[in-house]
């Protein structure tokens, strides 16, 4: 007889963590904080489960899949949304924290999601670090927006803020600069992807933290992954739309901007955006299609570890 497969499932929350297995097993609520993890890891590693599924929180799942991770267990991060959405085909309607621990043993046992390898501490730490510039840029262009409408006697205060966090973006990119540098695979990356016209430092750094799956995956991996990958809508006779859904979007932003900045300056894509636009599509399906052909040529030249070379990427 086969030996039983275990699922283990851990709905996060910031106070606690739940735990369910499939089979049962595994049912103890634990307190969400570092000896609490240090008392759930145990139980876990003695189930030696299959797969270890925990739902995206916002950043409450980063220290359980960490801890996990140390433990050299199977952990998976998976969106909130599909697993609602099994819970629903299942006819689990009502949600607590305990049922949602035992949704998630059971969409680990059924879907079986695969087991990917999750970043390293340092990757972790260079993604937070960007997530921190977006958040500054996001509030210095609010300051400046409001300045132009502020009163008076409000705008030397607005001016003192737009002042602080300019020199908070200065030292969020040196200390970008840094970390990239230290590192001499990522340096690597980063120098082949800025050879491409369009690229500059902000996306191929985007690239490298929070797309490391870029350059070991397939063209059409790589699109849907980042959410540019046309779906289908189609039943019996109906042809719909092709759309883009999902992915991700802290990557899809500056990829759109580069690709808008190469439909200009990079020959292959301005060419592919031009006889896009001569046959018809509308400008912004032109866009979305050149941002997929950007990122199969960034995956490409990851791939093969080659710089940027016009006549190997260019459309007959």
């Amino acid at each position: 007889m086969p030996a039983t497969r275990t699922y283990v499932g851990i709905d996060v929350a910031k106070a606690k963590l739940d735990g369910a297995s499939e089979p049962p097993g595994l049912t103890t609520p634990t307190p969400n904080t570092e000896a609490g993890l240090q008392a759930l890891v145990p139980q876990v590693q003695a189930l030696a489960p299959e797969r270890i599924v925990v739902e995206a929180t916002g950043g409450y799942e980063l220290p359980v899949v960490r801890a996990l991770m140390d433990a050299r267990l199977p952990g998976i991060v998976v969106n909130p949304r599909q697993v609602r959405a099994f819970a629903k085909a299942v006819g689990q309607l009502a949600k607590t924290d305990a049922l949602a621990a035992h949704v998630l043993a059971l969409f680990a046992a059924r879907v079986q999601p695969p087991v990917r390898p999750q970043p390293e501490a340092a990757t972790t730490a260079l993604a937070a670090v960007l997530a921190r510039r977006r958040q500054v840029i996001e509030m210095l262009t609010a300051e400046r927006q409001r300045l132009s409408k502020a009163a008076r006697a409000l705008r030397p205060g607005i001016n003192a803020h737009i002042t602080w966090r300019t020199q908070q973006l200065t030292t969020l990119d040196a200390d970008l600069t840094r970390r990239i540098r230290q590192r001499p695979v990522w340096q690597e990356q980063v120098d082949l992807l800025q050879s491409v016209p369009g690229i500059g430092p902000v996306v191929s750094r985007t690239l490298v933290a929070q797309l490391q799956e870029l350059g070991t995956l397939t063209r059409r991996q790589i699109a849907a992954l980042v959410g540019v990958a046309p779906l289908n809508r189609d039943s019996g006779p109906f042809r719909g739309p092709r759309t883009c859904w999902g992915g991700r979007a802290s990557v899809r932003a500056p990829l759109y901007m580069a690709t808008l900045v190469a439909t200009r300056c990079n020959p292959v894509i301005r060419a592919t955006y031009q006889q896009l636009c001569a046959r018809g599509k509308k400008r912004k399906v032109a866009l979305v299609a050149c941002m997929r052909k950007l990122l199969t040529i960034l995956n490409a030249m990851l791939k093969h570890r080659t710089s940027w070379q016009e006549s190997m990427h260019a459309t007959p």
